[in-house]
Parts: structure tokens; C-alpha cells; sequence
């Protein structure tokens, strides 16, 4: 039985893949070489040290951990000025309405996202009151596909793992979600999400007992 819904946040609540792409973009070129938006992809859904350590990898460098910390923090000054401009008009459609309906419906809900900016975001587009819990970057040790962020989020919501739905946009973040014993919504394509229990392209009118009714029942 459902008792709740644990959120990713980049690319389901919010679109901030484009300002990670451009932080992450300038971060590559000051260093010489270039990423393009199909490398961006197998970013998605993972640590922001994961994610410099591919892109150092994919420009055949080598940095000591000094300059890797340093790099690290560039990157999110980069990031979150962009982020702070985020009104609730970024929020992506039909989300703001399911949320509301999961709200009414007395299931519980949290967000897990790797995103250390996470709570920042929340605030910022208004949101950050319907969540009961807030799993990120900041509260876990371990990357996605490592499902360590949503047994956390189960956790802070004192359900079983197996009463959770994970809603996910990335292949990494529907692995986690299966590795503890959810299942998932993916919010994309049948080509980037093969791994999905349920496939959808956006949320724009879906009715919740629907969705739990006749999709994940």
C-alpha cells in the first residue's frame, strides 16, 4: 500500500539541469577542453564530486584534491548565482497541482536529491512547506544508483521502503529507487528510462488515485 512519494528534485520539480550544464560547461572550458549536452546526461541523478571526477576523466586530466575541492566550490558559486533568479514560474507543469493533491490526500512526502542545494531551491519556488522531509547532499555519504538517499527518505517519513514511490528522471535514480525496494515513476522517455515502473512525460493532468489506482497498484 502507498503511504508516500519521495521526489527527486533536478528535472521533475525543476528544470536546473541547464544551469548545472552551464556551470559545469564553463568549469571544462577554463580547464581547456569542452562537454556537450549528450555527456551531460550521465551526470544526472549524482554527487557533485562524482560528477567532476567524469568530467576530469573525460578531459584526460588529473588534479590533486586541493584543486578538486576548489573546483568544486567555483562551480556552486556558478550554480547557485543562477539559482537564486528562480521564482515559483520554474517549477515544471502539472507538479505544484500533483503535490497539492498528495498534500490533501494525507500521503507523506520528501524529497531525495543529491543536490546540496536542495533546500535553497525549495525555498526559492515556494514549495519548500508541503515536504515533510528533505533528504540531499548534505545528509547522505553515497550517490545514486546507491539507494542510500531514499531509504533515508523512508526513514524521515517512518514508512517501510516498500510503501514509497520514488518520481525520478534519471536511469541512476530509478536504479536506487529499485535497490531499495521502491518502485518508480520516471518522468522522460522509454529510451532514457528503460528501467521505469511507469513512464510519464509530464504531469500535466494526472489525477493521483488514478495514478496509484490504475498504474502502481
Amino acid at each position: 500500500m502507498i503511504k508516500g512519494f519521495l521526489f527527486d528534485l533536478d528535472g521533475v520539480i525543476v528544470d536546473t539541469a541547464v544551469y548545472h550544464y552551464a556551470a559545469w560547461k564553463k568549469m571544462a572550458n577554463q580547464m581547456g577542453f569542452d562537454i556537450d549536452e549528450e555527456f551531460n546526461e550521465t551526470l544526472k541523478g549524482i554527487s557533485r564530486m562524482d560528477s567532476i571526477a567524469r568530467i576530469l576523466e573525460h578531459g584526460k586530466m588529473q588534479l590533486p584534491e586541493d584543486r578538486i575541492l576548489e573546483l568544486a566550490t567555483l562551480k556552486n558559486d556558478w550554480y547557485v548565482e543562477m539559482i537564486d533568479e528562480m521564482t515559483e514560474e520554474n517549477i515544471l507543469p502539472g507538479i505544484t497541482e500533483l503535490i497539492a493533491q498528495i498534500k490533501e490526500s494525507g500521503l507523506k512526502m520528501a524529497l531525495g536529491s543529491a543536490s546540496k542545494n536542495a533546500p535553497r531551491i525549495l525555498d526559492r519556488i515556494g514549495l519548500a512547506s508541503f515536504f515533510d522531509a528533505v533528504v540531499d547532499g548534505n545528509s547522505v555519504s553515497k550517490s545514486k544508483p546507491d539507494p542510500e538517499v531514499f531509504i533515508k527518505g523512508a526513514e524521515a517519513l517512518e514508512l517501510k521502503n516498500d510503501e514509497c514511490v520514488v518520481v525520478e528522471d534519471a536511469f541512476a535514480g530509478i536504479e536506487a529507487a529499485h535497490a531499495a525496494g521502491m518502485k518508480a515513476i520516471g518522468i522522460g522517455t522509454a529510451e532514457n528510462l528503460p528501467n521505469a515502473d511507469l513512464i510519464l512525460t509530464s504531469f500535466e493532468g494526472v489525477d493521483l488515485q488514478d495514478l496509484i489506482d490504475q498504474k502502481l497498484s
